[in-house]
């Protein structure tokens, strides 16, 4: 990795929905996603799917770092969100934060 290439905090929070939920939950997820995509220091957001299990999903965002996404987790629009989603999870969700450590190149 060069000295120029920015470290980024990827946040992976990982969401067992209850399946008769998952449709309300999506919808949530859409309603609420541009919103958290243009909050100040958030560069990337993806909802990504279980591929066994439907009702099993990854929320994947990229932060500028870990002050961006303190701020957005003491935000009015967290507290809006997970106040929604929360009692729609069939188990408590896990969240980790990364950053790249290694970064391979194709030869």
């Amino acid at each position: 990795m060069s000295a120029e290439t920015p470290q980024f905090l990827i946040r992976l929070v990982h969401m067992t929905v209850r399946p008769d939920e998952r449709d309300a939950f999506l919808e949530h997820f859409d309603d609420a996603a541009p919103r958290i995509r243009a909050f100040e220091g958030c560069r990337r957001l993806e909802l990504w799917q279980g591929e066994r299990f439907p009702n099993v999903c990854t929320a994947f965002s990229l932060w500028t770092g870990e002050e961006a996404l303190e701020h957005y987790r003491r935000s009015a629009l967290f507290r809006e969100t997970w106040a929604k989603v929360k009692p729609l999870f069939a188990a408590a969700p896990v969240a980790r934060s990364h950053r790249v450590l290694r970064e391979a190149q194709a030869d």
